[in-house]
């Protein structure tokens, strides 16, 4: 049997791609951002639907798992734990209206690790509320893509839930173990940044005057710091780089903000270079048939908004799994 997903907040498509590579159908996708539009299109032949809030459940066709990486947002009133309807307004509560109304099998949502100590907790307080009163058991888990094999530090929050009809557990002491939901275990990197590097990539040459007051800031950033490790010169200052290539052959962080800026374009020290868009895609587990956009910040902001599409398939095939049993 083929399951069917939907892919909301889609993106450039990375729980599509992870889904599908474990057989299961696309029926339906949105996404607002017109650049991520045009991707999409690019690699999947259609453009996603627009914006959710204006997406009626009836314009949805049946499916059986949701996806979703929805914006980390505050609820309306600080403090208080909310309900289905008092969440209206924000993207969860269109997340939380489609479920509630087409009934899926299961769904996933991913989101940024801040999403479980956002406004004191209660943001999470108000979700986890949301889905106990639409039916469905979940658990959430903190995971970071350097643990299962990508060298990026890439922590993010997944939360993985069924129908409370299924009977699925997320408590590993259940009696009936066959009806477990167990995160993935961590596991060891197979690869790192190294091998992922294009060849023939040409790389940056800084003239004198450009680099001319470096210098002016070289000491004091010794001082404070007592060495220089992991370091990328920006523009016409030294600091330490939140996203140049480790020592250790991984990679800190993608972000949303890559590409808008000299301070937030991967570097790759010892290669005089920033990370091309392929290289990105190669550390977020997309395969070497996507096609994006080169040389483009937007293609860069793309990635950094992704999932790691290797997680998502293993958190797939694990609720894959499940539903056949249970059929």
């Amino acid at each position: 049997m083929s399951y069917r997903i939907i892919d909301l907040f889609a993106g450039m498509g990375g729980f599509r791609i992870a889904f599908e590579n474990q057989g299961c159908e696309c029926v339906f996708s949105s996404e607002i951002d017109k650049y991520a539009r045009e991707t999409y299109k690019e690699n999947f032949g259609e453009y996603p639907s627009g914006d959710i809030t204006k997406i009626s459940s009836d314009e949805i066709p049946d499916f059986d798992i949701l996806c979703a990486g929805f914006p980390c947002q505050p609820f309306s009133i600080g403090g208080l734990r909310l309900g289905f309807e008092d969440s209206r307004g924000t993207l969860f509560f269109e997340v939380a209206r489609i479920i509630k109304e087409k009934r899926p099998s299961c769904f996933i949502l991913e989101n940024v690790k801040g999403l479980v100590n956002h406004d004191s907790g209660n943001t999470l307080k108000t979700i986890e509320s949301i889905l106990d009163e639409i039916g469905y058991n979940f658990s959430y888990k903190i995971l970071n893509a350097l643990d299962y094999g990508i060298p990026q530090n890439r922590e993010r929050w997944y939360c993985i839930g069924f129908k409370k009809e299924l009977e699925i557990s997320f408590n590993e002491s259940s009696r009936e173990c066959s009806r477990v939901f167990n995160f993935p275990k961590t596991r060891e990197l197979k690869f790192f940044v190294e091998d992922i590097i294009e060849e023939n990539v040409i790389g940056y040459d800084c003239t004198a005057k450009a680099t001319e007051n470096i210098n002016i800031h070289l000491p004091v950033f010794v001082e404070k710091n007592g060495k220089i490790q992991d370091r990328v010169i920006i523009a016409n200052e030294i600091r330490p780089s939140r996203c140049s290539f480790k020592n250790n052959g991984t990679i800190p962080c993608f972000t949303a903000k890559m590409g808008t800026g000299g301070n937030n374009v991967p570097v790759i020290v010892d290669y005089n270079r920033k990370l091309t868009e392929r290289e990105c895609l190669r550390l977020m587990g997309f395969p070497e048939s996507y096609k994006i956009k080169p040389n483009s910040h937007q293609s860069y902001k793309q990635i950094g908004n992704s999932v790691v599409v290797p997680i998502i398939e293993e958190l797939a095939n694990r609720m894959i799994e499940l539903l056949k049993k249970v059929e």
